[in-house]
C-alpha cells in the first residue's frame, strides 16, 4: 500500500532524492566509499558544500552581501545565536513578533541578552491569527519572527516592514515560495522540512550586520566564525548537507520557486475547500493568515476523532494526529507532498 506521510517533521522529500541519497550511503561519487566515511574535507565533499551554497544563492537569489552557511542545531539554537550576534551589551534591545511556539521559545532565549519587547502577538486566541497594524520601535538591534507556524497553522502572507535587522525562522515553509532575501539581516531554517533531513540548520546572514554588540562571543556561536571557516569550524552534518544538495538540484529541476508556490497553492486550495465545504470539519483559522505548509482542522464532533485516525490508517495516511495543544488534525503539505496524497486525505474526509 502506497503510504502518505503527512508527518510536520522530519518530512517527505521526493523519492529521486531518497533513491540518489541510498546510494551515496553504499557507494558515494563511484569512490567505493560511503558517504558518512568520507572526510568533510576531501574535495568530493568539498565539492557536494560549494554546490549546495551556490544552489541556494541561485534558487533564492541570495544578493552578494549575504552569506550561506549550513550549520547544527536546529532552529532552537539560532534562537539563541541571533541574539548574541546582534544585540549589543549596552542598551540591547529586540523586538519579537509572538505566533506561537516556536517564537515565543525564541523570544525566551533573547532575553539572556538583553531587553525583550513583544511588539504583537497572537496569544489571545491561541495563536489563529498573524497579527497586524503593530508599531514596531525604532531602537531595536533586530526584529524577529517566525514565517510559518507548524503547530497553529498560521503563515505570514507579507514581510514585516522595518528599517530595523529583520530576522526570520522560515524552518518551515523557506522553499516554498519565492522570498526577498534582500530585505532580511538573516533567515535560518531547519533543514527537516522543505530542504533536506534533521541535522543541518540553513543559515543566510547579511555580513555587515555583524561584529556590533561588544561582547565576546563563544567559538561555535559566532556568525562571523562560520563565514571564516566556511561552515567547518567544526565537523559538518555531511549527511543532511548532501541530501540537501540533492534535493535543491530538484527544486532547480522543477523550475524553481515559482513553480514550486504554484503547486503548493493548488494543494492547500484543494484541501482547505474540503475543509470550508465539509460539515463534520472545521478550521479556525483566520482565512487569510491559513498555512500553505500545515493545514490544521478539527472534526466538529471530537468523539470521532479515533474512527477518522483509524480510517486515516487504513488508506496508508500517517502523521494527521494534532499537536497536543490544539487538539484536531494536522495536515502538513511540504514541497514534496504529491497532490495524489492531499487527494487521498480527502477522499477519506468525505465519508465523514
Amino acid at each position: 500500500m502506497k503510504k502518505h506521510n503527512f508527518s510536520a517533521g522530519p518530512s517527505i522529500l521526493p523519492q529521486e532524492v531518497f533513491q540518489k541519497a541510498s546510494q551515496a550511503i553504499l557507494d558515494f561519487d563511484n569512490t567505493g566509499l560511503s558517504l558518512i566515511e568520507i572526510s568533510h574535507r576531501s574535495k568530493e565533499f568539498v565539492a557536494v558544500y560549494d554546490k549546495a551554497v551556490a544552489l541556494v544563492k541561485e534558487i533564492l537569489n541570495v544578493p552578494a552581501t549575504h552569506e550561506v552557511l549550513f550549520l547544527q542545531g536546529g532552529a532552537s539554537t539560532q534562537f539563541l545565536m541571533t541574539a548574541i550576534n546582534l544585540m549589543k551589551v549596552d542598551g540591547g534591545k529586540a523586538a519579537y513578533i509572538n505566533t506561537g511556539a516556536w517564537s515565543n521559545k525564541a523570544l525566551k532565549e533573547a532575553k539572556n541578552f538583553g531587553e525583550v519587547i513583544e511588539v504583537a502577538s497572537s496569544a489571545d486566541t491561541n495563536h489563529n491569527y498573524i497579527p497586524k497594524g503593530f508599531n514596531i520601535p525604532s531602537d531595536v538591534d533586530y526584529v524577529h519572527y517566525t514565517s510559518n507556524n507548524t503547530i497553529f497553522g498560521t503563515q505570514f502572507k507579507e514581510t514585516p516592514e522595518t528599517d530595523a535587522v529583520l530576522v526570520a525562522d522560515m524552518s518551515s515553509d523557506i522553499f516554498s515560495k519565492p522570498v526577498d532575501v534582500s530585505k532580511f539581516g538573516i533567515i535560518y531554517a531547519g533543514a527537516q522540512k522543505n530542504l533536506g533531513p534533521a541535522g543541518a540548520t540553513l543559515v543566510i546572514i547579511k555580513k555587515d550586520i555583524l561584529g556590533n554588540t561588544g561582547r565576546t562571543i563563544p567559538s561555535m556561536l559566532d556568525y562571523q566564525i562560520h563565514i571564516k571557516g566556511e561552515s567547518m569550524f567544526n565537523t559538518p552534518p555531511v549527511f543532511a548537507i548532501y541530501v540537501s544538495m540533492l534535493n535543491l538540484e530538484y527544486m532547480k529541476a522543477q523550475g524553481g520557486l515559482e513553480a514550486i508556490a504554484k503547486k503548493n497553492e493548488e494543494k492547500a486550495a484543494l484541501l482547505y475547500n474540503e475543509i470550508d465545504n465539509n460539515p463534520s470539519f472545521i478550521n479556525n483559522v483566520a482565512k487569510e493568515d491559513r498555512s500553505l505548509m500545515n493545514v490544521v482542522f478539527l472534526l466538529k464532533d471530537a468523539s470521532k476523532d479515533a474512527e477518522f485516525l483509524a480510517a486515516c490508517n487504513e488508506a496508508g495516511i500517517s502523521n494527521v494526529k494534532g499537536h497536543r495543544s490544539v487538539g484536531g488534525f494536522r495536515a502538513s503539505i511540504y514541497n514534496a507532498m504529491p497532490i495524489e496524497s492531499v487527494q487521498a486525505l480527502i477522499d477519506v474526509m468525505k465519508k465523514f
